[in-house]
């Protein structure tokens, strides 16, 4: 398990950059407990903004929500991960399945950008998750270790140790989402650095994360409870004082590791 403890938050297609500001100057307000990480991704028009409200040596990091593999400029509409690093992203979010289902992302795609996170020297958030229906079939262990293993094929051993990995069962996820108790989610985060640890020769990823309709009602029980190295927050997120409770609380896990 990592030393670190973190906690995040996509703020997916929501807020501007007036609101963004705001929540980035709240948060940014109060420091984060020693043991814990936190970052906040934004949607690409507000990164850099919220990046300037963060001060120099302050726990929050920033990330984006996707960026796309190549460093060429003929991908109309996209962004690549030297843009968002130009505008303050220290981490990428890649694999959302979101994109997956809803974009046609492959794990071909995934890979390429993984790699392409790595080659700029930042910090892939890979997110990984299995369907209702293959969770119901009971096939979701080796459906998640399978994402991992393609997503990493591009990398050499020594990189894998930067890469976040977070667990997010995509039946968990969203405003219908059902939230999973710990020991839903325990055995496929064991899954996970196993096969992180197949695919690069006993390495260990940087952190493996749970998300999925994680509040501050469950927050505890599964950083204490499911093996995580920390939490990928969507909704309760959002407000800033709902982020900076969950980060209290998993401070206090952190001074029990």
């Amino acid at each position: 398990m990592a030393d670190e403890l973190w906690v995040g938050t996509s703020w997916k297609m929501t807020k501007t950059i007036t609101q963004g500001r705001a929540w980035a100057r709240e948060v940014a307000a109060v420091p984060v407990p020693d043991g814990v990480t936190a970052f906040v991704l934004p949607p690409h028009t507000a990164l850099a903004a919220v990046r300037g409200c963060v001060p120099p040596g302050h726990r929050l990091l920033v990330g984006a929500q996707d960026a796309h593999w190549s460093a060429e400029n003929e991908w109309t509409g996209e962004v690549s991960v030297q843009q968002v690093a130009d505008a303050g992203a220290d981490l990428v979010e890649v694999g959302h399945s979101e994109r997956r289902l809803g974009l046609g992302e492959d794990e071909d795609v995934v890979a390429r950008k993984v790699r392409a996170v790595v080659d700029f020297g930042l910090v892939p958030l890979l997110c990984v998750g299995e369907p209702a229906a293959v969770r119901q079939a009971g096939a979701h262990v080796d459906h998640v270790a399978a994402q991992v293993t393609s997503a990493l094929a591009l990398l050499e051993r020594e990189e894998v140790y930067d890469v976040l990995v977070a667990y997010e069962p995509v039946w968990a996820i969203g405003p219908k989402g059902a939230p999973a108790e710990p020991e839903d989610v325990a055995p496929v985060i064991a899954a996970i650095r196993e096969a992180v640890g197949r695919s690069a020769e006993g390495a260990s990823a940087l952190g493996v994360l749970y998300g999925g309709s994680v509040t501050r009602d469950n927050a505890t029980a599964m950083v204490s409870g499911a093996g995580v190295d920390g939490l990928f927050v969507g909704r309760a997120g959002w407000t800033a004082r709902s982020f900076l409770d969950i980060v209290s609380m998993v401070g206090r896990h952190a001074g029990d590791r």
